[in-house]
């Protein structure tokens, strides 16, 4: 098959060119590999020039909104896809490339596949006319496929003729694996004897991660040796916090490596339009390394981790995260079973393709 893939160049602040990852990478290098020939069109805002690259056997195309104007910008996208003829355009990390992927399918008569890995309506709900032509797309396209089954469950009230939406879940990317736990710590200048609970995540008020803070708090009055371990750029409040160590950025190279120098691993979601539909890739990362998690139970993370109550506590509840962080302390590793993977992941979404194509 000829599958072109439509998607913005830095999804979740990762630009998919410097920095190859995640659903949007590896859907697209597997089928790759698998005999496919695979375009992906990757569009930004960045007043970034047109490039072509290739990448894992995938033509990787860029092409630019600020640097075009949007009509030449979508006379690009249509130039590209009419040179490649495609039998399927799959939209995939945003409500825009939904939409573009069926602009185009229909002006080619190429059969239109949806991925949806976050309720995208819920970064922008004000923009109501680009709800609506989200779900039209959703309504019309050939096949749609979501993280989870809360997602798929939403996205199928726009279907048409109650066509099913396929759930396909995230997965971690390769490099995460169970590593040494005191090797990762000397390559970090963690301390190797500490107790290191670790959030790797986004920082927000909507979000409970002063929960997580407060938490920590307590945690850390019963276990005085305890230490939170941040990245990245936490708020002035929750480095003031005693006990808190922050690493700064690290490299995509050294995340696994931060991952496995942990004792537990915290992963907060939050109760509102996007938690509930939220399917963090940490969580996948920090069970692929079967170290040890403690998150909140939200619908969608309690799927990922089977219900398991060892490692779930409701929204909000800082004194039952505080209980649970120095319960599994004691765990050198989780156990959560055989995890998935890209590689079946996208073997599940090239049958879905192959049977359609027969229909």
């Amino acid at each position: 098959m000829r599958l072109l893939l439509i998607s913005k160049r830095s999804p979740q602040q990762r630009d998919l060119i410097e920095r190859p990852y995640g659903r949007f990478h590896h859907i697209a290098a597997e089928l790759a590999s698998r005999g496919h020939e695979v375009q992906v069109l990757l569009c930004s805002h960045r007043s970034l020039p047109s490039s072509r690259i290739r990448i894992a056997n995938v033509d990787w195309l860029s092409s630019d909104v600020r640097t075009l104007g949007i009509g030449s910008f979508l006379r690009e996208l249509n130039q590209y896809a009419a040179e490649f003829e495609p039998d399927w355009i799959v939209g995939m990390s945003d409500i825009y490339y939904g939409w573009i992927a069926s602009r185009i399918g229909r002006a080619m008569g190429a059969r239109v596949a949806i991925d949806a890995y976050d309720n995208y309506e819920a970064y922008m709900p004000w923009n109501l006319p680009l709800h609506l032509l989200w779900r039209r797309s959703i309504r019309t396209a050939d096949l749609v496929t979501a993280a989870g089954p809360q997602l798929a469950q939403r996205l199928q009230s726009h279907r048409r003729d109650g066509h099913p939406v396929e759930v396909i879940p995230m997965a971690a990317d390769p490099e995460f694996r169970p590593l040494d736990k005191q090797a990762c710590r000397r390559v970090l200048g963690l301390p190797a004897e500490r107790h290191l609970i670790g959030y790797v995540g986004s920082w927000g008020r909507n979000r409970g991660t002063a929960m997580l803070i407060d938490a920590f708090r307590r945690a850390r009055a019963l276990r005085p040796d305890l230490q939170l371990v941040l990245s990245g750029k936490p708020p002035p409040e929750a480095l003031a916090e005693p006990g808190i160590l922050c690493t700064g950025y690290l490299s995509d190279a050294q995340m696994p490596n931060l991952i496995n120098a942990l004792d537990v691993a915290c992963v907060v979601t939050a109760d509102t339009s996007f938690g509930r539909y939220s399917y963090p890739a940490k969580l996948c990362e920090a069970m692929a390394c079967n170290v040890p998690v403690v998150a909140t139970n939200t619908e969608p993370v309690s799927w990922m981790l089977a219900g398991d109550a060892d490692h779930l506590v409701h929204h909000g509840d800082a004194a039952g995260f505080a209980e649970r962080m120095l319960d599994l302390l004691d765990r050198p590793r989780a156990e959560y079973g055989p995890r998935p993977t890209w590689n079946m992941h996208s073997k599940q979404f090239e049958h879905l393709l192959i049977t359609l194509s027969r229909q």
